[in-house]
């Protein structure tokens, strides 16, 4: 197992558990398009982990990282039009 694979899904996994207490104490939806985010980049590492992380998976890879960078300019924006 790759360790920085593994440390980054770890974190993702921290992420996603803070970002839903973050909403439910303070119940803002930006909380839940941070934690959202990291849930895609978490699948991917976990998917990466799994052995699945060959060329034959890349479009796959590459489409969700994207989803979730696109997650959080849309949380951002959110904050920061708020």
């Amino acid at each position: 197992m790759d360790p920085v694979t593994t440390m980054n899904f770890a974190l993702c996994v921290v992420i996603v558990a803070l970002a839903v207490a973050a909403y439910n104490k303070k119940k803002n939806k930006v909380a839940l398009y941070i934690g959202a985010a990291f849930g895609f980049f978490g699948l991917s590492h976990f998917i990466t982990l799994l052995g699945f992380g060959g060329a034959a998976t890349t479009t796959a890879l590459v489409i969700i990282r994207t989803i979730a960078y696109l997650i959080v300019i849309f949380a951002l924006l959110k904050l920061w039009k708020s």
